[in-house]
Order: structure tokens, then C-alpha cells, then sequence
């Protein structure tokens, strides 16, 4: 029974009262007691929410297998030209993205079972109109990529083969023979000089060499290897007029070619895109810009959004850097590039994304990474996405460390071969020596790397 409120006052003081008139109890000595122990008050805790799933997390959790599959399958409808190797990248996020778009789907980087459906079929679609097969060379048993619908003209003697159209839009030929002292370098050379070939891009490394551009109206894509005094050459040549369907094939043929069998490390560029997205460092408030040298090669215009065009002026193949100009520009805030010291493992970047990466739109962002040796070069991990060639690097106390160089994507051949970065620092001193051999002198003291980059857009034939 609930009793009143000031009954219960009266209860409580009249026991009080009782209590204290009684006498205390003698009671027996005891002995001596351990001090009290205080218990501690409990402590508020905050519970730890787990991490969110990227889709990148989402993608490594899959079979290797899968993520080849699906590489390739994004290639296959122009959507990816990184490398099939089945790796987890932003790069394989980015191409789902735009198949999730381009599809009205929500672009959330991850495929969900009709997507993939939609997808894969596609691809097959694509295949089967170009009449996609793997084929072996007889002579030398080397494994070659076939559009074989496009391409149905055939001619073979031990020397190779060529396949063609049948009006010789598109050419497609492997060719070996024996050269003693044969170089990739020496190869590519005299591949460079046949045919009045103009090459936008070339690499030439000791095991391996790509050159693509132009060769009248048609444009080429070559990739050349030698062993043992045998050279062994790929020549795809087509009319410009075919690009569409002919950049997925040569993507696709890329990654299938191997000329030595037994040869498990392949890894070569695919064509360069006919628009390409970049970042330029202002380094002089006249307009020098310092950029990737290979972001920018090979461009018919060099587009600086609200400034107008840009004239490249001076490259370092070396250092893999180009100087840009943009004449009568006004309100230009350089880079701060003066200093000395090597970078600091915690940088910075900051850079503009591709437009795929961010609706369209053309925000400066700043991403955190890690600066780490990797022979003679330094590696930047985790990668930025694309658009990020030519970003500026800063430490963590906001001094340029350097330039970010993003190289071309690459096609890979078997999967699970270990390839280099794709994202690397060229350093300071690199970008300051380039820039004092061009007549530009950099600032010191303090500035704002988000008011010092510049979206460039690069467009080629």
C-alpha cells in the first residue's frame, strides 16, 4: 500500500528518534580490519561502430578469377583499359560505376547479380560480333588474339603471318626472324622509322617495347620482344574510322599476346585515350605549368578550363615531366617549390580527379598516402585514381615534396603476375632542376596547393 508523503516524513522521524534513544549494544572486541577497498565508479564507454565496406573490399573478397572475368568484360564494352590481372583497383570501381550509370542502375562500384548478367552478356556480344578467338602460331607456337570475323584474309610462310580485311582497313600482323644483337631499343628504332609511322607513345624496356600513333590515316599499335637473337613483333593497324570497335580488340589482343610460350611476364601499355584527363602545378604566375610528361604527349589541343589551351614547350623524358605555357593568363597563384630535403613517408596529394570519378565535376581534392622506396623510384600507395598525373605532393608540414606520375595503364598477361606501382613521386629536386634548366624560377614561402592546380584535358586525334 502506497502511503501519503508526509506520513512517510512523520515514519522516518520518529524511527530516527527511537534509534538514537536506545543504547548502543556493548559489543565484543573484535579484531583489527583491512582498510576498506574503494571500488573504482564505472566509466562511460562510446561503442565502436565497425567500418564501412568499400566496394574495393567488396571486389577483393571475390575469387581472383571473378575479378578477371569482369575486367575484362568492362574492357571488352570500352569501359576499362587497366590491367587484367584480376587485381582490386579504383580503377576496375570506376569502369563498374560507369556500367551502372550508363545502364540507370545505382552507381555503387558493385555488381549485383542482373548487373553482372547484363554485363557479361555484353561482352559475349561484343566478342562474338568481331569473331573473338586464341590462336597458335604454327612455327613458333607463340599465343595471339584474334578478331578472326574482321580479319578473315589470310597469309602464312615461316616468317609469320598477316591477316586482314577485305578492303585493309584493319591489318593484324606477327612477325619473327632472326637478328644478331637484336635490342628492344634497336628494334624499336627501326619499327619507328618504316612506313613514315608518327608515334605518340612509346616505352622500351630490356624485355619489351610498345609504340603506338599514327601511320598515314591508319592509326598502329606494335609491341616488339626479343630473346636469343629472334625478334618477335605485333603489328595492329587499322583505319581511324574504326577506333570504336578496334581500341576494345587491341585492349583484348594485348593481354592474350604472348610471343616467347613459357614467357610469363607480360605487361604493355593498350592505346592512349583520345581524351585524357590530368592535373598541372602552376609554377609561375606567367603561366608555366609544370605537368606528366606522358599525361600530356601526344596531344592535338592541351584544354586548361577557364584559361583556354595550353602549348607544351619543353619535355624531360628522363625525369618524365613537361613544361606547359598559358599566354595571357592573369590571377595564376604558383606552387611554393623552394626548399631542400628528401620527402617524408606521409605526404599529401593534390589533384583533380577524372570527370567519371565525380559526376562531372571538376573538384580539387586532396588524398593522404604513403611515400615508399622502390629501387630507384618511389612508389605512392594507396594509388589515386585517375586524373591525379601530375598532382602536386606535399609533406605533412605542407612543403612540396614533388610530383605525382600516374603511369599509362597496362594491359597484363597471365594472372597473378607481380607488376610495379602505377603511381609514383618524382621528387622535388627532380621537378626544381627541371624547371631551372627551362628558365622558370620557383617561389618560396607558404601557399595553397588547392589554388595551385589546374584540371588539363588532353585531346588526341
Amino acid at each position: 500500500m502506497k502511503l501519503p508523503f508526509a506520513l512517510t516524513l512523520m515514519l522516518a522521524a520518529t524511527l530516527g528518534t527511537a534509534m538514537a534513544q536506545t543504547p548502543a549494544a556493548k559489543q565484543p572486541p573484535q579484531a583489527k580490519q583491512a582498510p576498506t577497498q574503494i571500488k573504482p565508479k564505472p566509466v562511460a564507454t562510446v561503442p565502436i561502430r565497425p567500418a564501412v565496406q568499400t566496394a574495393v573490399d567488396t571486389a577483393k573478397a571475390m575469387e581472383q578469377a571473378e575479378r578477371l572475368a569482369i575486367q575484362s568484360d568492362l574492357a571488352w564494352v570500352s569501359l576499362y583499359n587497366g590491367v587484367i590481372n584480376g587485381e582490386a583497383n579504383d580503377r576496375m570501381v570506376s569502369a563498374i560505376k560507369a556500367f551502372q550509370k550508363d545502364h540507370g542502375g545505382k552507381e555503387t562500384g558493385v555488381l549485383n547479380a542482373q548487373e553482372r548478367g547484363v554485363l557479361s552478356a555484353a561482352a559475349k556480344k561484343q566478342q562474338d560480333n568481331v569473331g573473338w578467338k586464341i590462336v597458335s602460331d604454327a612455327t613458333s607456337g607463340a599465343r595471339i588474339g584474334l578478331p578472326s570475323k574482321l580479319v578473315p584474309l589470310i597469309v602464312s610462310d615461316v616468317s609469320g603471318t598477316k591477316w586482314s580485311s577485305a578492303t585493309g582497313t584493319i591489318q593484324i600482323e606477327y612477325a619473327r626472324r632472326k637478328e644478331a644483337g637484336a635490342t628492344t631499343a634497336t628494334v624499336a628504332a627501326s619499327e619507328k622509322k618504316l612506313n613514315a609511322r608518327k608515334a605518340d607513345y612509346s616505352v622500351v624496356k630490356p624485355d619489351f617495347f610498345v609504340l603506338s600513333g599514327s601511320q598515314g590515316l591508319k592509326k598502329f599499335y606494335i609491341r616488339g620482344q626479343t630473346r636469343n637473337d629472334e625478334v618477335r613483333v605485333l603489328t595492329i593497324l587499322y583505319d581511324q574510322a574504326t577506333e570504336g570497335t578496334m581500341i576494345p580488340v587491341t585492349v583484348a589482343m594485348s593481354s592474350a599476346y604472348n610471343p616467347f610460350p613459357g614467357n610469363v611476364a607480360q605487361a604493355d601499355p593498350p592505346p592512349r585515350k583520345r581524351v585524357e584527363y590530368s592535373t598541372g602545378i602552376i609554377a609561375s604566375a606567367d603561366g608555366a605549368i609544370v605537368a606528366d610528361r606522358q599525361a600530356t604527349d601526344g596531344c592535338m589541343t592541351i584544354a586548361v578550363p577557364g584559361y583556354g589551351n595550353a602549348t607544351r614547350v619543353a619535355d624531360d623524358e628522363a625525369r618524365e615531366l613537361a613544361l606547359l605555357r598559358i599566354y595571357g593568363a592573369t590571377g595564376l597563384k604558383p606552387l611554393a617549390m623552394a626548399g631542400n630535403g628528401a620527402a617524408k613517408a606521409n605526404v599529401s596529394i593534390t589533384g583533380i580527379s577524372d570527370p567519371q570519378n565525380q559526376g562531372g565535376r571538376n573538384a580539387v581534392t586532396v588524398i593522404a598516402t604513403t611515400a615508399t622506396p622502390s629501387g630507384s623510384e618511389i612508389s605512392l600507395s594507396p594509388e589515386p585514381a585517375l586524373g591525379f598525373s601530375g598532382a602536386a605532393v606535399t609533406d605533412s608540414d605542407g612543403k612540396f615534396a614533388g610530383l605525382s606520375r600516374l603511369k599509362p595503364a597496362v594491359v597484363a598477361g597471365p594472372a597473378g603476375t607481380p607488376l610495379p606501382s602505377q603511381a609514383l613521386l618524382v621528387p622535388a629536386d627532380s621537378v626544381r632542376d627541371f624547371l631551372k634548366a627551362k628558365g622558370v624560377t620557383v617561389v618560396s614561402g607558404a601557399s595553397d596547393a588547392k589554388a595551385s592546380v589546374l584540371r588539363l584535358v588532353c585531346v588526341r586525334k
